[in-house]
């Protein structure tokens, strides 16, 4: 067998009792958490915004941009919801690569997964201490949600996770809101099976034990452009595609509907300079016509202290080591756009 253990994990329970939430931040998470939770059921007509850096590499920078979050999260308190990003799990389309704090809690050391697990439940919870606002992580690894799952309040699947098994059956049992990204190839009948299978219930293996699920019935997509079969970019986020969305929500009977974009990724090219148009148009959208307003509830932003990427071991602070960001300049600029005109 070629699989060499390399260390021992311990389990989610003795990873908690290590590192416990406080009382008084699970307080605020069960607020937040209804909050959001209101505005997915339509019972809110406030906009979420899920922003924050394409990956969480350094705890003193995500802390401190999430600080400045936090600021402009009282002045727009009445129109928007912002949901930081702490993206401590990495998709690399190859393998390789820098894979988040979870592999690496020094992105220029070895892996070291014990210590890459206390490390973003550390600042996941020094982050929610400073500025009460609880935050968002991908699950790309189902079993790893364990040890967040007291913590986070929004949970992403990637567009190549979304066809997965696992992590279908997995966010039937997650207790927030879920979303579900459009596959690569641009199928929504892939994200929109992913959504049906999350919302109803399972039974299935997980870490080891037959569990049962009951169903997640805050699941969503999250549209994020696709990829031809040459390898172009293919935005989703246009009117007419927004409209075919609501359109298959209409024939599927889905529990919750909602649609978040996705600003970055395919439907920017990769572009990152391009999100504030595309949140531009998104507004304009909303505002134009009714249904689009029902459902589209938020936006997904990759944004930093400082624009653009850099190298592993540049050390430039607040800059993005995987995907390149907004700065946040920009970005606070982006938000105030965005609160007026939502």
């Amino acid at each position: 067998m070629s699989f060499k253990i390399v260390q021992a994990i311990p389990s989610p329970q003795e990873i908690v009792s290590r590192l416990p939430m406080p009382e008084k931040l699970q307080k605020i998470k069960a607020e937040r958490d209804a909050e959001i939770k209101a505005i997915l059921e339509g019972k809110s007509d406030k906009f979420i915004l899920i922003i924050g850096p394409c990956s969480a590499d350094n705890e003193d920078a995500v802390v401190d941009y999430i600080n400045r979050l936090a600021k402009v999260q009282e002045k727009v308190k009445d129109k928007l919801l912002l949901i930081p990003r702490i993206y401590t799990n990495k998709p690399r389309t190859t393998g390789e690569g820098y894979k988040g704090m979870l592999h690496q809690p020094d992105p220029e050391q070895k892996s070291n997964m014990l210590e890459g697990i206390l490390a973003m439940r550390k600042m996941h919870i020094r982050s929610i201490s400073e500025t009460y606002l609880t935050c968002a992580d991908e699950m790309l690894y189902p079993e790893n949600y364990a040890y967040l799952d007291d913590i986070l309040s929004y949970v992403a699947i990637g567009a190549r996770s979304v066809e997965n098994q696992q992590h279908r059956l997995a966010v039937s049992g997650i207790e927030v809101p879920t979303g579900m990204k459009n596959a690569t190839s641009g199928d929504l009948t892939v994200m929109f099976n992913a959504i049906r299978a999350a919302q109803v219930e399972h039974t299935f293996i997980f870490r080891g034990n037959e569990v049962a699920t009951s169903g997640n019935p805050l699941t969503h997509s999250i549209l994020r452009g696709s990829l031809s079969a040459h390898g172009t970019s293919i935005p989703n986020y246009h009117y007419e595609s927004i409209i075919d969305v609501i359109e298959n929500y209409e024939t599927k009977h889905l529990s919750n509907p909602a649609i978040i974009i996705d600003t970055n990724h395919n439907n920017s090219d990769k572009k990152y300079e391009r999100q504030p148009k595309i949140a531009m148009e998104t507004m304009y959208n909303r505002n134009y016509d009714s249904k689009i307003k029902q459902y589209v509830k938020g936006l997904m932003i990759e944004s930093y202290i400082e624009e653009g990427s850099q190298a592993i071991g540049d050390n430039v602070y607040g800059k993005s080591i995987t995907d390149p960001c907004l700065g946040w300049a920009d970005s606070e600029r982006l938000i105030y756009e965005i609160a007026n005109k939502a």
